[in-house]
């Protein structure tokens, strides 16, 4: 679902303000920049030129008079640096499904489900099960005829099967070959579900192993480095959404160059239980789903981009897409360790599609109120930074996870039921919700050094998920012993403890695999204690599933409790902080949430003076005030650099050619055609004349502007140009 767009620019430095707006393009002297992205399967259009960095052009089929070269051509005449996405499991693959591409007929190599049905992604579009010759149609059909067009970084986005499939005849086939005996079908058993789904992984693992590295190779034939990126879902959506995905372990391939965090309101507005209240709660799921991505690129270094969609797939009003948006912006800000963004994905399907205005069937254009603000939020991307500022809150509690979460979703064995994600949720929202800004800690990663570095309290539980190696087990009480707390929730009563793994075979014979971690820890979790020593550290056993910490009105004060205690007086970390809210600064920004369901209904108020980015009118406040369930991004002016000099603060455009002389400032601003600007700069002096013209010289009359005059920030709005329009200020 992903994407990204635009090109080389540089910021002019010779008379133009460092913390301004303004760059200017120079193919020449400066390499490319790759900060800002989006993705389109259309061909260049005015109504959709988003103006970032990079274009990533969708599909390389051709098109009713247009091939995909033209397409990609399209946007390289805009002066875009040009990408390309495609899925890995799914696509408009029509010559190699109807056999065009080898002279046989390929639907049955899509996903199938216990009722002997295909699982479609569109129409002609099945899931599909990544077998050989899919696999070489993917290298040959596909990524040689875009590294032939030209293109250096490709992305391959959601590979993804479905846990309910398993049935096809290819997937049984390709489970012969793997296990070397006959398919069982995993609805039988526990232990057949988790040989399916670890095929699955496999499965999709091996198809990007080699499409990665032929892509690589083939580019090296001609003189091209190509890279490759996996735009995905978060783990902790494909586990709720019952799919299974490769997901951290691709880090570790070298073919794979970064991903693309695929968070959106689609996949954050899930939901969840929280004090026994099932409910959405977008903002705390896309600040734990931007949370597990980072978990999961970290400690390898991979670059990361991350998404959020103005829209989402689901027909929705324009007062729930901008809400939601608003909630899984701000949740993607409060990470400042991470400053490249994929923009939108479709902008085609966001500015040219009519939805519903709320509380009617009226179904509209974007408004233009919608569209001058997200236009703002995404040119403040463009200029967000990098810092080593972090999110408030107490630091240092992590919440294990891995790749087997997504082994044990479906189907269901014996009783065994973990309601919308719950067992993960019970771990994580009982402190997000009181302002800890709780981490997630990949056990895939953990042979990184970093991945446990800055850790203090480390929560686990395998009641939804498994160790996958006696390694992970290896570096957890090595950790605990040099003085990591560890707290282990469960009562390893799932139908998985005993599936046939590592803890239970090969001279292992451990009924349930906290008893090989507690064995390593030298601890007997069988007394029925509380709390052990072991080495320098301290292991909590709280004998409860996590589930009922968040499935059950008030089930999360022990847990908080214990946390608590195991924060402040083992690790002696501080004192734990309850609160709220959730702030950041980042550079002029200010970016903030406030929570309700948690410990007060207090509002969060920035003194300002400050300009409210969710406003797309760019008022300048003297204060903001946030309450509860709601969200806010900032510009404060007390953090201007440079306050002599003219610059512009916020934009719904990108700014170009920035050019000051003394008692004269002039730019350029593109964006997409009907769509309107907002722009508030900071001035030395109010204008004495304002001329706006369009890229034929022509003068714009339908100007509106105003002086602030405690700021000293001057505001204008007019009707954007993708051809730009030139400003030219006077004081």
């Amino acid at each position: 679902m992903t994407g990204r767009s635009f090109f080389p620019l540089c910021l002019i430095f010779t008379l133009i303000s460092f913390s301004g707006l303004a760059q200017k393009a120079d193919k020449t002297t400066t390499p490319p920049k790759e900060k800002t992205a989006f993705q389109t399967s259309s061909p260049w259009r005015p109504e959709i030129d988003v103006r970032s960095d990079i274009a990533i052009v969708y599909g390389a089929g051709d098109r009713p008079g247009m091939t995909f070269e033209q397409r990609v051509k399209s946007w390289r005449d805009r002066g875009y640096q040009t990408d390309f996405m495609t899925g890995i499991a799914w696509g408009n693959y029509d010559e190699y499904f109807l056999g065009k591409w080898d002279g046989k007929n390929h639907f049955g190599d899509g996903q199938v489900d216990q009722k002997g049905d295909t699982i479609w992604h569109g129409r002609n579009v099945p899931y599909v099960v990544p077998v050989a010759s899919f696999i070489e149609y993917m290298k040959t059909g596909v990524v040689k005829k875009v590294i032939d067009a030209g293109i250096t970084s490709i992305f391959l986005e959601e590979p993804e099967f479905w846990a309910r499939a398993g049935y096809s005849a290819a997937f049984k086939a390709e489970w012969q070959k793997y296990y070397g005996f006959s398919w069982r079908p995993q609805h039988e058993s526990p232990e057949n579900t988790y040989l399916s789904s670890k095929l699955k992984y496999q499965l999709y693992y091996n198809a990007i192993k080699e499409v990665s590295s032929y892509a690589k190779e083939y580019g090296k034939s001609k003189g091209l480095t190509v890279r490759v990126y996996i735009p995905t879902h978060s783990l902790v959506n494909y586990s709720s959404w019952r799919i299974v995905s490769p997901e951290a372990s691709l880090a570790s391939l070298p073919g794979i160059d970064g991903y693309i965090a695929q968070v959106w309101t689609g996949t954050s507005r899930e939901p969840t239980y929280y004090n026994g209240i099932r409910k959405e709660r977008v903002f705390e799921n896309a600040f734990l789903e931007y949370g597990s991505m980072v978990s999961m690129t970290a400690p390898t270094k991979r670059k990361l981009f991350f998404l959020t969609d103005p829209i989402e797939d689901w027909p929705r009003d324009w007062q729930d897409y901008k809400q939601n948006y608003q909630a899984t912006f701000t949740a993607k800000l409060l990470y400042p360790m991470v400053a490249d963004y994929e923009v939108m994905p479709w902008p085609e399907r966001i500015y040219t599609r009519p939805y519903k205005l709320a509380n009617s069937e009226e179904r509209v254009l974007i408004p233009k109120y919608y569209s001058t603000q997200m236009q703002v939020m995404i040119n403040t991307l463009n200029h967000m930074p990098l810092t080593s500022n972090r999110v408030s809150g107490s630091k240092g509690i992590g919440v294990l996870m891995g790749n087997s979460l997504m082994f044990q979703r479906f189907p269901t064995h014996n009783g065994f039921e973990d309601p919308q994600f719950s067992i993960f949720y019970g771990q994580t929202f009982p402190l997000l919700k009181l302002g800890i800004p709780v981490e997630t800690v990949h056990m895939e990663n953990l042979s990184y050094a970093a991945t446990l570095k800055d850790i203090k309290v480390l929560v686990v539980s395998f009641s939804n998920m498994k160790p996958m190696s006696a390694e992970v087990h290896k570096s957890i009480a090595a950790w605990v012993k040099k003085g990591g707390v560890l707290i282990y929730c469960g009562r390893d009563d799932d139908p998985y403890q005993t599936v046939m793994e590592w803890w239970n075979t090969n001279g292992n014979h451990f009924a349930a695999p906290s008893e090989h971690l507690f064995s390593l820890l030298k601890i007997d979790a069988k007394a029925g204690k509380e709390k052990y020593t072991a080495g320098k550290g301290a292991v909590y056993v709280v004998r409860k599933n996590p589930k009922d910490f968040v499935m059950e009105a008030n089930g999360s004060a022990q847990f908080v409790d214990i946390v608590k205690r195991a924060y402040e007086n083992d690790a002696k970390a501080g004192m734990l902080e309850f609160k709220n809210s959730l702030y950041v600064e980042r550079g002029p920004y200010d970016i903030v949430s406030v929570m309700d369901e948690s410990i007060s209904n207090e509002p969060y108020v920035v003194n300002g003076p400050v300009i409210d980015l969710f406003d797309p009118q760019l008022p300048v406040l003297l204060k903001k005030t946030i309450v509860p369930g709601q969200q806010a991004l900032l510009y404060n002016l007390n953090r201007v650099k440079n306050k002599k000099q003219p610059q512009v603060l916020a934009s719904a455009s990108r700014i170009y050619e920035e050019i000051v002389k003394p008692n004269e400032y002039s730019f350029v601003s593109k964006s997409p055609l009907n769509t309107t600007n907002s722009i508030r700069m900071l001035l030395p002096k109010a204008p004495k004349e304002t001329i706006l013209t369009d890229n034929k010289g022509e003068k714009l009359t339908d100007v509106k502007s105003s002086w602030d005059v405690a700021s000293g920030t001057y505001y204008l709005s007019f009707e954007n140009s993708p051809d730009g329009t030139t400003v030219n200020l006077k004081w």
